[in-house]
């Protein structure tokens, strides 16, 4: 019977031996799993099938990874002037220049454009009265507007709104 609070390999003596034959049991059966020939297999794939498929992994990571990775860069580094037009920026050509620059500069003035693309042109919209390009099909400023207190200037005949004869009465 075992004692309460007794754990196996704390009574001691009565397991002694069966925990020694079994740690002698597994080295001598880990010592011949060392010394016996194992064939390794490094593929699924053998001989002119290996060929093939090493053939095709070349040719992928030759050609066609660097065409992906050029075409990739290239999509990320116009994302700022495709912003810029989208939110019709007034300064989106200078932003699509900067994108170009970036381009050979190995990308790094793309964080720039892309803030830049962000940015609402505060100062612009001060100097200008608008915050949207003349580009993106905003009149340029003072177009089509007048100024309060002021009477358009009429200068040609065809310019100058003709009465009928039925609405004007004749005074007597």
């Amino acid at each position: 019977m075992r004692s309460v609070g007794k754990h196996r390999w704390e009574l001691g003596a009565a397991n002694g031996p069966y925990v020694k034959a079994r740690a002698g049991a597994l080295a001598v059966i880990g010592v011949l799993a060392l010394g016996l020939p194992a064939a390794a297999h490094a593929s699924f794939l053998s001989g002119e099938a290996l060929d093939t498929a090493a053939d095709v992994i070349a040719w992928i990571a030759l050609v066609i990874v660097p065409i992906v990775a050029i075409a990739v860069f290239w999509l990320v580094h116009i994302l700022p002037e495709k912003i810029a037009e989208d939110k019709k920026h007034p300064q989106a050509k200078a932003i699509q220049v900067l994108c170009l620059l970036s381009l050979f500069f190995g990308g790094m003035l793309w964080p720039i454009a892309w803030l830049w693309a962000y940015t609402k042109p505060v100062l612009h919209k001060m100097a200008y009265g608008t915050d949207v390009g003349e580009s993106h099909g905003a009149p340029p400023p003072g177009v089509g507007e007048e100024p309060d207190g002021t009477v358009p200037v009429l200068t040609t005949e065809a310019e100058v709104p003709m009465r009928s004869v039925a609405g004007v009465k004749r005074g007597g």
